[in-house]
């Protein structure tokens, strides 16, 4: 039997293969599969470093009664890397066959997990916001406010948004890049509270370890996504506002522990008993979304191998169809 190779891809060339739109497809179609239990069972484990935090997201991806695709992500967050000319978010995506266990790819993370973070946001967004949603507010002025101003734009007709960040000059000149980028109305605005007036989604995208909206910001009717809480102790939401909305989480013993959902329930606001459900279980109909026009939606997103997997080995496949990256063999 002949070595099998291993396929390792720059971030330029993911890039060059990766859109929203497929991103979109194959986050839908794997979280649907964990809705079914048609996955190997996604995990998560955090470290602190003295300048930044390490995750490592396992999951997989099964094609068939024995057959799939195994990730491993090892992702630093490192947000004084912005100083030093570098990304803030670096690491690598392992992808490995299930059936055998022998690598078959090595991924650069950024692109992947940047795209695939907005699409989770557009596929929740299908089912958790009104259909005619056309305001958006977002907090937060990095990476992910354009990618997810992307990705909402896929699935609801967004025609406005209200951009809110910490230091207003730049939060001026970053809505005027991100509206000639992605052709909608960005208005950059002083307050999380201006922000939510008339909005109907809310997408907050900041590495904040304080609650930045308060339950009285919220008006009926809002869908929240909370991208940023992916580690202990980070939060963006007031324990009381997580508690009141209808809750789905992308991963719920991960978003208990290091979502939103650590919050409310550390307080004794909530228990997980009371989280509406995964959003696994909605899209395949297990649990319903949105049931009434004036509901408080909220899904906790923690982040998953499952989407890293899932939109990697899009990639990966693409990929070999057009003979890119570099081909090694590193098994014995």
């Amino acid at each position: 039997m002949n070595r099998p190779e291993t396929r390792i891809l720059s971030h330029t060339e993911i890039a060059s293969v990766l859109s929203m739109e497929r991103a979109i497809h194959a986050v839908e179609r794997v979280m649907e599969a964990h809705g079914r239990s048609q996955v190997i069972s996604p995990d998560l484990l955090h470290a602190d470093a003295p300048r930044g935090e390490f995750h490592i997201k396992t999951g997989g991806v099964l094609h068939g009664s024995d057959d799939g695709v195994f990730g491993l992500k090892a992702n630093g967050g490192f947000f004084g890397n912005h100083a030093l000319g570098l990304s803030n978010i670096v690491g690598i995506i392992y992808l490995a066959d299930a059936r055998t266990g022998c690598p078959i790819a090595v991924l650069d993370s950024v692109e992947i997990s940047r795209v695939r973070t907005g699409a989770a946001t557009a596929v929740a967004a299908r089912r958790l916001a009104r259909p005619d949603s056309s305001v958006a507010a977002v907090v937060g002025t990095g990476t992910q406010a354009r990618t997810q101003i992307e990705a909402l734009t896929h699935v609801l007709p967004i025609r406005r948004v209200h951009l809110v960040g910490r230091d207003p000059e730049r939060t001026a000149a970053r809505a005027a890049a991100l509206e000639a980028v992605l052709g909608v109305e960005i208005e950059a605005v002083a307050s999380v509270s201006v922000a939510l007036k008339n909005a109907d989604v809310l997408v907050t995208c900041t590495p904040s370890r304080r609650p930045l909206v308060q339950l009285g910001d919220v008006r009926p009717g809002l869908f929240i996504a909370a991208v940023g809480a992916d580690s202990p102790g980070k939060q963006e939401l007031a324990a009381a506002l997580t508690a009141s909305c209808t809750v789905v989480a992308d991963v719920q013993h991960q978003c208990v522990h290091v979502g939103e959902l650590q919050h409310p329930i550390q307080a004794g606001l909530m228990t997980p008993a009371q989280v509406h459900a995964e959003l696994g279980a909605v899209l395949c109909g297990e649990r319903p979304g949105r049931t009434r026009d004036e509901e408080i939606t909220l899904y906790d997103s923690t982040g998953t191998a499952l989407q890293d997997v899932a939109v990697g080995f899009e990639v990966y496949q693409t990929a070999c169809e057009r003979g890119l990256g570099q081909v090694v063999q590193l098994g014995a």
